[in-house]
């Protein structure tokens, strides 16, 4: 028993102590307290682990850990989360309803956590991983948490911040009807200067259209790019551009500024003419590019801190490079240089004081948050003035480039005037000559290659076409380790048709022939006529054997169907050989040779059959009768 006391007055004693440091930074909330910024009282605590819970805040050796935030509002950058304490009551006569702001750049993951009586604490996430409707308790551009009812006795909070773009918290307490003025305020004031950026770039924009300026190209994209990164930092990029889901990497903190610096380098290099004039500068711009990719490239794989660092480091390179440039053009009598260089100054000063901000070297105040919007939308007239200078100088370059070419010109065509009409005549009338007889040859070669390579009769490829294509398809059924079938067709029994209905009916029923050949294969098997009733099919692919037994049960049905011949029905049937390369042969004329006898063993086996070399291949009347069926649509059975 004497044990257990001294264990609950211990714990007692401890709880004391917690109440007593929580009661010591309490703040006092009264009715003009909107506004009021509370880090001067807040506690601030790092997490080098990552592993602490807000349970562990009841542990009194966490809570010794915690250090004064003595106005502090940023970190830096740091791959650590932080914890801050921030103990609230209201006076009697004070509002019992109080919202507290976090006025930075949106962080990557913020949770603030409120006491919930005996359910312990309730935790409300905010920051780029969450969608701006839930991390926002009302509809505003920065962070935004609704307090539970605050009374005279002390309530404490807690905030975790992690970001290894930098931590910023800068904390004020509000009533919702003052914030609500000074949303208004704030969204007037940066409205113009979205629109002054917004007015400038549509302008260049249509510039660039009109002169396709590589110049006028990329200060578009900085300007469009300086213009999402304000969106962003202000935070109303996340409140009316994407709202719906969490930020994504290329529209984060880290993407955009990238994105910014790259396009800016390079409208750099274009509007100084660097890689010309300053060439040192040029190489040192190109390295900051790829930078910059590569800082882009590390966001996209969770690597923030390492991003974050390339960029801030980048002004060791990019900054003296610009200013170089700048300054050795201005000297060489280059006056877009001098606006450039006021327009750079203004923004080298904005990102100086950004990256201050990020590290923590400066805290977030009222005074800097909108030293960069306005800086950059100095730097656009500036910049914009600079392009409208540089285009009058190339204008009038040109302009003296073709009144000088203008002369040179005259003098050229006095001296070629008297000879140009007769040379144009003699030209035009070759040309009409040599145009006339290269038809006439192409007319008679296209006609002299079908004949060599067609059946009059048929149309169909003949013996000679086939040779040559035969002899390709083996090469590729070759290299690619596939079959090539050739199958021998001859008509049963045509000579008497020759005989009885003259040679008009046998033209008709060859033709006829023909034409269903081609229909029953496939678009890139080929069939030829070799001569006589001798027709022939090459197929190839790896499907050839399989597709071959299909083919001729299909011939097999459908060349015996009778051709009218006025009155007259002519019928024949057909015999079929075929033959597989390489089973049965190495080269054509040995494929040639083992499909004729083939096609002979069908005949000998009764005509009207398909005979595979070394097998019998003939189908059964069913089989025949089932590919009939098969065929004729569905719509006429």
């Amino acid at each position: 028993m004497r044990r257990i006391s001294l264990q609950a007055l211990l714990l007692v004693a401890c709880l004391l102590s917690l109440a007593g440091q929580a009661f010591a930074d309490t703040v006092l909330l009264h009715k003009g307290s909107s506004g009021q910024s509370l880090n001067k009282h807040i506690e601030l605590l790092e997490d080098p682990s990552g592993t602490l819970d807000i349970a562990d805040m009841a542990d009194p050796a966490v809570q010794q850990r915690f250090v004064p935030a003595a106005g502090r509002a940023s970190v830096g950058q740091t791959r650590n989360p932080w914890w801050i304490k921030v103990s609230l009551q209201a006076a009697r006569e004070a509002p019992q309803q109080w919202w507290l702001e976090v006025g930075s750049v949106t962080q990557l993951d913020l949770r603030l956590y409120q006491p919930n009586g005996a359910a312990g604490w309730q935790a409300h996430e905010s920051g780029e991983r969450v969608s701006y409707a839930a991390g926002r308790d009302h509809d505003y551009r920065h962070m935004l948490f609704k307090l539970p009812a605050l009374s005279e006795s002390p309530q404490t909070f807690y905030l975790r911040s992690y970001d290894p773009a930098g931590n910023s918290f800068p904390l004020r307490i509000w009533q919702l009807d003052d914030l609500t003025q000074v949303a208004t305020d704030e969204n007037l004031a940066l409205g113009v200067v979205y629109g002054i950026i917004a007015a400038l770039l549509l302008y260049n924009l249509f510039i660039f259209f009109s002169l396709r300026d590589s110049a006028y190209f990329w200060y578009v994209l900085t300007t469009a790019g300086a213009l999402l990164m304000i969106l962003s930092m202000s935070g109303h990029g996340f409140q009316h551009l994407w709202p719906d889901n969490p930020v994504p990497f290329w529209l984060d903190r880290v993407t955009l500024p990238s994105i910014w610096g790259f396009c800016a380098c390079r409208f750099t290099q274009t509007l100084l003419q660097t890689r010309r004039h300053v060439r040192w500068a040029h190489h040192l711009l190109t390295f900051a590019c790829v930078c910059y990719v590569l800082a882009i490239g590390l966001e996209g794989l969770d690597q923030r801190y390492a991003a974050a660092w390339i960029i801030a480091l980048l002004s060791l390179t990019s900054i003296p490079a610009a200013l170089g440039a700048a300054v050795i053009r201005w000297r060489q009598g280059y006056f877009p240089a001098l606006l450039y260089l006021c327009g750079y100054g203004l923004i080298l000063s904005s990102i100086s004081l950004a990256l201050m901000r990020a590290t923590g070297l400066v805290q977030p105040a009222t005074w800097n948050a909108y030293v960069f919007p306005l800086s950059v939308a100095a730097e656009s007239i500036l910049f914009s003035f600079a392009l409208a200078y540089r285009i009058q100088m190339l204008k009038q370059e040109r302009g003296e480039a073709l009144v000088q070419a203008d002369r040179e010109k005259t003098a050229r065509l006095a001296q070629m005037q008297t000879s140009a009409d007769e040379l144009q005549s003699a030209v035009k009338q070759r040309t009409a000559e040599l145009a006339q007889a290269n038809q006439r040859l192409s007319e008679r070669e296209l006609e002299l290659q079908h004949a060599a390579f067609h059946d009059p009769l048929t149309e169909l490829p003949n013996r000679r076409y086939l040779i040559e294509r035969a002899e390709t398809a083996l090469a590729d059924a070759e290299r690619r380790e596939e079959s090539v079938v050739l199958i021998l067709i001859d008509l049963d029994h045509f000579k008497p048709i020759n005989d009885r209905y003259g040679h008009d009916a046998g033209d008709l029923l060859l033709r006829s022939i023909g034409q269903r050949l081609r229909e029953h294969v496939r678009a890139n098997d080929m069939v030829a006529r070799l001569g006589g009733d001798e027709f022939a099919v090459l197929i190839c692919g790896a499907d050839a054997q399989q597709h071959a037994q299909e083919i001729a049960g299909r011939l097999l049905c459908e060349l015996a169907k009778p051709v009218l011949y006025g009155a007259n029905r002519l019928t024949v049937t057909i015999s079929l050989g075929a033959a597989l390369y390489p089973q049965h042969a190495q080269q054509f004329a040995s494929l040639y040779k083992a499909a004729d006898e083939a096609l002979y063993q069908a005949k000998q086996q009764g005509r009207s059959g398909y005979v595979m070399q070394g097998s019998d291949g003939k189908l059964s009347q069913q089989a025949c009768l089932e590919l009939d069926v098969l065929k004729v649509p569905s719509g006429l059975i």
